[in-house]
């Protein structure tokens, strides 16, 4: 039995490649950590629409440039186990790797672009900031290295900043990568590569459904609702696991003898020791029975 793999490969970001959650950052800074995170984890578990939270964060926040700017370092200090090595491997076997998030673009972006991602294939929410708050005339006006001292002005309202708003995005990127038109909602996807999504909350679900299979991940944080509605769910900190799902079990022999086949081994001791759990019996037992034939075909030296 063959699992055929996901040419693209679409991921989350906050607590899905990095363990926090950038708003809530923010939030901690400006002493309103508890507020904001009851919104955030509202919009995550379904509650409610992320279109009805995320102004209202972002206002009672109201950020500098300096600080948005700082989550960034602190995205870097907390990325999920094996995200940098899983990337590395699904890009050395010929995958495409995107990250659709609904954080803020600038520190999202320089975080994908550290782990390799490439720059145009990372979509997160723009913000404006209000040049002439605080002191802005004492700012070296040509000091490059001088930190950024505007305030949060507002944000780009858009796909991202609404719950089922994922979907559009991933359809776009397909689109842009096979130099062919968006499809018309309710309409085929217009690629013929096959697509992988994963992530932590309500609105990675929701995308799903513009993908050929969604990977709910609790490895930060599980949600009942994801665990419970996703096709296949992972549930350890390690990104793994993911490798196999979205490339073929086979891709170790594709691996062998690279840097990338120990995290290859790596998921398959997670997967052998209950990492995934599936909610599609017919897939559960392709998956498992691919694994089977792959190192059936190991074992007796075959290709």
């Amino acid at each position: 039995m063959r699992w055929p793999p996901y040419e693209h490969i679409f991921f989350d970001c906050d607590s899905t490649l990095t363990a926090v959650e950038g708003i809530d950052i923010l939030a901690e800074m400006a002493g309103k950590k508890w507020r904001v995170e009851v919104l955030t984890n509202a919009a995550m578990d379904g509650k409610l629409d992320l279109a009805d939270v995320y102004a209202k964060r972002l206002q009672a926040i109201k950020p500098t440039q300096e600080q948005i700017r700082e989550i960034r370092r602190i995205y870097k200090r907390h990325i999920v186990e094996d995200a940098r090595e899983v990337i590395a491997a699904l890009q050395a076997s010929g995958h495409q790797v995107y990250i659709i998030s609904g954080g803020l673009a600038e520190p999202v972006a320089e975080f994908g672009v550290h782990l390799g991602v490439p720059r145009d294939h990372i979509r997160a929410v723009h913000v404006d900031y209000n040049r002439l708050a605080g002191r802005w005339w004492e700012a070296p006006p040509t000091d490059a290295d001088a930190p950024e001292s505007g305030c949060y002005l507002d944000y780009e309202e858009g796909a991202l900043t609404i719950s089922d708003g994922k979907a559009q995005i991933v359809r776009e990127l397909l689109g842009e990568q096979h130099g062919e038109p968006e499809a018309a909602p309710g309409q085929p996807k217009v690629t013929s590569g096959r697509s992988l999504l994963i992530g932590d909350g309500s609105s990675d679900l929701l995308a799903g459904n513009a993908v050929d299979l969604f990977v709910g991940y609790g490895g930060v944080v599980e949600r009942a609702r994801v665990r419970q509605e996703a096709p296949v769910f992972l549930h350890t900190p390690s990104l793994a696991p993911l490798l196999l799902l979205a490339a073929g079990p086979s891709v170790g022999r594709r691996l062998q003898g690279t840097p990338h086949h120990a995290i290859f081994e790596k998921g398959v001791q997670l997967i052998q020791t209950g990492a995934l759990s599936f909610n599609h019996d017919k897939l559960e037992s392709k998956f498992f029975q691919a694994i089977n034939a792959t190192y059936q075909a190991v074992h007796s030296g075959t290709n």
